[in-house]
C-alpha cells in the first residue's frame, strides 16, 4: 500500500486490525499500483477523475474531510474588503470547479 498520508492510513488499517505494508510516495501517488511499487494507494480523491484517467477505481472511503479558511474575528472586524474579496471567490470555487453555476 502506498500513500503520500502514511499517518493516517496506518491509523485507519490499525483501527481495523489489519496488517498491511505501507510506503511513503510523494508525487503522484496515483503511479504506485501502475509502475508496480504498490498494489493500492490512499489518497486524496475529489471527483475521481485522476483515479478513471490512471485505471484505477476507489474502493473504499476511509474519511471524510472538509477545508475551512479560518480567520482571527479582529482581522474580519478590521478588513477594508481584501479578505472579503477573498471570501467571496472562495465561496463561488466549488462550484465552479464542478462546473455548476
Amino acid at each position: 500500500m502506498a500513500s503520500k498520508f502514511t499517518r493516517c492510513a496506518r491509523q485507519y488499517f490499525d483501527s481495523i486490525d489489519l496488517p498491511v505494508e505501507l510506503v511513503h510516495l510523494t508525487g503522484s501517488v496515483e503511479l504506485g499500483p501502475i509502475t508496480g511499487i504498490a498494489e493500492a494507494i490512499v489518497d486524496l480523491v475529489a471527483t475521481g477523475r485522476t483515479l478513471r484517467d490512471n485505471g484505477l477505481v476507489a474502493i473504499e472511503d476511509l474519511f471524510h474531510t472538509t477545508a475551512r479558511l479560518v480567520g482571527h474575528p479582529l482581522a474580519l472586524r478590521l478588513d477594508q474588503g481584501e479578505l472579503q474579496e477573498i471570501i467571496d471567490v472562495m465561496q463561488g470555487a466549488p462550484q465552479k470547479a464542478l462546473g455548476v453555476n
